[in-house]
């Protein structure tokens, strides 16, 4: 099947950099936070840290692998990681990023490139603590209770350490997500809800699915969300839900088969802006037996901020007429 690209704009490197920083896109393709550590290269197979970072000259962001000589920005790590020609690198990256109007057949770059092993996750240590008042009162604004952080294993962060190395220090909001162990390593997702960038640090493996631990065996209704945090904002109100580890991800073919011989209606709801209702369109066009749902424009664009708008009583309201327009198309 051929794929092709219009944008109403040309993609070049400078417009890409007009609208995201070279960190941000460094980050996403290598799924690592940028820093001057030395790291295994997700390029290739790496037994040993050989890559760092670094700005050359003219203060671009590089990357560096130092077995193999390479030096690669990040349309240079796009290029590698899906072996594409300069320009369609530029055009995946606006695709990525919903930079531009496109009409793509998505696999014909992402069933593409090579499978990264590496030798297991991260090491990520973490000093928990009770609790503040300031902890609670910032997930009370969302309807989130301290029995419902402890249910999800959610935990207040005093320190956190990566491979060994303290990279969070007490003081700011940290909070961390319980996934249990693989090959005797603890499992977590750090969350920083105020920083701006690289709110989260993470060696869950991409596939794991937060709240699924939490699931009944069977149920009535499902919703599909795009974080932990409407997950258990939406546990406050008896809703049943579950996440992807990012909102560019989604349940593979086999757990979705699962779920839905599990629950009788599934309700997929992303975020209101454009990578939300863009991510939504990829997933309705594959999955259209399930069912779809966002914020209207006017609230806020996920259900947590929403609740923080409206307060326990109006979301009550709203969550009622949501579901008897549901209700209304299934019978």
């Amino acid at each position: 099947m051929k794929c092709t690209f219009t944008f109403n704009t040309p993609i070049t490197k400078q417009y890409l950099l007009s609208k995201y920083s070279d960190e941000d896109y460094m980050s996403f393709y290598l799924q690592r936070h940028i820093d001057k550590k030395l790291f295994r290269s997700p390029l290739r197979k790496d037994k040993n840290p050989t890559c760092s970072f670094y700005r050359n000259k003219s203060g671009e962001l590089i990357f560096h692998d130092f077995a193999t000589g390479q030096h690669l920005n990040f349309i240079g790590v796009v290029q590698e990681m899906y072996h594409l020609n300069y320009g369609a690198s530029l055009k995946l990256i606006a695709r990525d990023f919903n930079l531009g109007n496109f009409d793509i057949c998505a696999h014909k770059f992402l069933g593409n490139h090579p499978t990264v092993k590496t030798e297991g996750p991260a090491n990520i240590r973490v000093e928990i603590q009770d609790f503040t008042k300031k902890d609670l009162d910032w997930w009370e604004s969302f309807g989130i209770s301290e029995e419902i952080l402890k249910k999800y294993k959610v935990f207040s962060c005093k320190n956190v350490f990566l491979n060994n190395n303290i990279v969070t220090f007490n003081g700011n909001l940290t909070f961390g997500y319980y996934g249990g162990k693989i090959n005797n390593i603890e499992l977590w997702r750090i969350y920083y809800p105020n920083r701006k960038s690289y709110r989260f640090l993470t060696n869950w493996p991409s596939k794991k699915i937060q709240g699924f631990d939490q699931l009944p065996k069977y149920g009535k209704l499902l919703v599909i969300t795009k974080s932990m945090k409407d997950v258990m904002s939406m546990s406050s109100f008896n809703i049943t839900a579950c996440s992807p580890n990012s909102e560019t991800q989604f349940l593979s073919d086999s757990v979705l088969e699962q779920l839905k011989s599990r629950f009788k209606h599934i309700i997929v709801m992303y975020d209101n802006d454009k990578p939300g209702k863009y991510n939504m369109f990829k997933i309705r066009k594959r999955h259209p037996e399930l069912n779809y749902f966002c914020i209207p424009k006017g609230y806020a664009k996920d259900f947590t901020d929403t609740y923080k708008l409206l307060g326990r009583k109006k979301m009550i309201s709203c969550i009622k007429q949501v579901l008897e327009y549901f209700k209304k198309k299934w019978t």
